[in-house]
């Protein structure tokens, strides 16, 4: 299986590469600068995002956009999810497996209230919260591209052991059995790459946390 990575050397991207390659699949990294990259005999696709085309990506069977605007930028999460389904749309290889946000998930069953509608939501994080809901929502009503989210906990954490477990959700907030709503970078990682494998939410979006 070849796997195209979009933003391969950044925090979840990386973690990504190396669980896909630890299983034996063919990583191709989707780069602005490949100069970033560590040494690897890689096939790689040296292009900015938004000048990717399908010609670059027909032969991969995944692509995962990993993609992380700077901050101040935070809109690039709409336009780039845009332009990714603009170049997808109507095939239905490579599948889109987006590396999405915690802020759209409900936490409130009874009145639909998001994490990012809660009143300790941080505010610097608001933007990133909002742009990438709005891609969600892109995405939901996006019928010709074979696509998953993948939503991480309250607390995704870079630091984070790989305990190589995790519980799985779809809509709402999920906790671990101390009340807290955290994920690893690691373990991210092993669940996005066993949805790879399973196929259990295409066109949905999922979440993760750990136990």
């Amino acid at each position: 299986m070849k796997i195209g990575i979009i933003g391969a050397t950044g925090k979840s991207g990386s973690r990504i590469t190396a669980e896909a390659l630890d299983r034996g699949y063919l990583v191709v990294p989707l780069v602005r600068n490949a100069n970033k990259l560590e040494d690897q005999d890689w096939t790689i696709v040296e292009k900015d995002l938004y000048d990717l085309n399908y010609e670059d990506v027909k032969g991969l069977d995944v692509v995962v956009d990993a993609f992380k605007p700077p901050q101040g930028r935070e809109e690039l999460h709409q336009t780039s999810l845009e332009h990714l389904i603009a170049i997808l749309k109507g095939h239905s290889k490579p599948r889109l497996i987006v590396v999405g946000g915690a802020g759209s998930l409900i936490v409130d069953r009874e009145n639909g209230t998001r994490l990012m509608d809660t009143t300790d939501f941080p505010d610097v994080a608001k933007p990133t919260a909002f742009h990438m809901s709005k891609a969600l929502e892109t995405l939901e009503k996006t019928t010709e591209v074979n696509w998953t989210y993948l939503s991480p906990s309250q607390f995704f954490n870079p630091k984070g052991e790989r305990t190589g477990g995790y519980q799985v959700g779809t809509d709402y907030l999920l906790t671990n059995h101390l009340g807290q709503s955290e994920i690893s970078y690691a373990d991210y990682a092993i669940a996005l790459i066993d949805e790879i494998e399973n196929r259990a939410f295409v066109g949905k979006r999922f979440t993760v946390c750990s136990k």
